[in-house]
């Protein structure tokens, strides 16, 4: 069959370039190659007047592990389980009605110290993606600039950071695994009805808003045997669109958000002002969809997440293919102290 015979579409001839068109483009009634490889490796028909950007334009995708959380860094690709300690005690206080442990001089028994130790465990579970392509695809791609090498490391890297980002903030269902925002550990509340009759920020006042914030940080205060003020406060990303751009006054020079901040009861026992940010995981994770916010402190003895960092293995050659696995171990977030966080629902 002659050259041109291979480029038959339908009833009319095709010349070279018209053909290598339909294969790049994939027209309709034209057997082509497959488009995703030519998509993947980075090939296209470029006009001779395109300046063509090199830099590879990934989905967007916001990620907020590394911002809101501390990592354990102690645990190794070795470790099945990450675990802690809590100590309980109790000190009886003798013949002291007041529980105080006084000694007399001619004391002939002390009261001795009783001392609890609970462990607790949470998996590390094996986290891999490979990536692998042809010695063609490698070359060809070199050729045109954009190695799919380093291409698909760039979509392991995002793939990773989405992964941990999901696990430390609500964990997967599939593994039964919770996160910092929905452990069950922690007890969620309600805040109650503003003046407007409804739990809900947009139909309440900025002092209504400060009090639902102030309630869950006594809350938290409180539980934590007044030890911790919660130092941090994230809310869903329409609520905190909706206090950033509220104004406290008609005049307009301060916002809700700036308002809260300095006023909670965080800034008065902490001595800085309330670090409010947005999470898009907090989106309808309260009771029955509603809104949640979280409130606790970023300290790696309060709560933290064990995380084993990304490693991969020599390219390996299987015939014309190469590739390489990228691997991790993937926790489950530690609450050490479960009294230090709060969850309160319906804003």
């Amino acid at each position: 069959m002659s050259n041109r015979a291979k480029y038959a579409g339908g009833s009319a001839l095709l010349s070279p370039a018209q053909a290598l068109r339909r294969i790049a483009f994939g027209d309709s009634g034209f057997q082509t190659f497959d488009r995703a490889t030519l998509d993947s490796t980075g090939q296209f028909l470029l006009n001779e007047l395109m300046r063509l950007d090199q830099r590879q334009h990934l989905p967007l995708v916001a990620t907020f592990w590394q911002r809101d959380i501390d990592i354990r860094s102690d645990v190794t690709m070795g470790d099945e389980q990450s675990g802690f300690t809590n100590s309980g005690w109790a000190a009886p206080g003798g013949v002291n009605p007041t529980g105080i442990n006084w000694a007399s001089n001619n004391a002939t028994a002390i009261p001795r110290a009783q001392l609890d130790i609970g462990l607790t465990t949470k998996p590390l579970r094996p986290w891999a993606l490979e990536a692998s392509y042809s010695i063609f695809d490698l070359k060809n791609s070199i050729a045109l600039g954009r190695p799919i090498d380093a291409a698909q490391v760039d979509v392991i890297d995002q793939k990773f950071d989405m992964d941990v980002d999901q696990m430390v903030f609500i964990g997967d269902t599939g593994v039964t695994a919770t996160g910092l925002y929905n452990n069950t550990a922690v007890s969620p509340v309600n805040v109650i009805n503003g003046a407007g009759g409804d739990t809900e920020w947009a139909t309440k006042t900025p002092q209504e808003i400060l009090n639902d914030i102030n309630t869950l940080l006594n809350a938290v205060w409180t539980a934590s045997a007044v030890a911790i003020v919660p130092e941090e406060l994230r809310l869903p990303p329409l609520q905190f669109g909706a206090i950033a751009s509220m104004p406290v006054t008609l005049a307009g020079n301060e916002s809700v958000l700036q308002y809260v901040a300095r006023n909670s009861i965080s800034m008065a026992a902490n001595g800085k002002p309330l670090n409010i940010l947005p999470n898009k995981w907090l989106t309808g994770r309260g009771a029955a969809g509603s809104e949640r916010m979280v409130a606790y402190t970023r300290r790696e003895d309060l709560v933290r997440y064990p995380l084993v960092p990304k490693m991969f293995t020599p390219v390996q050659y299987r015939g014309i293919w190469q590739s390489s696995t990228y691997y991790a171990r993937l926790g489950e977030v530690e609450l050490v102290y479960p009294t230090t966080v709060g969850y309160a629902d319906g804003i």
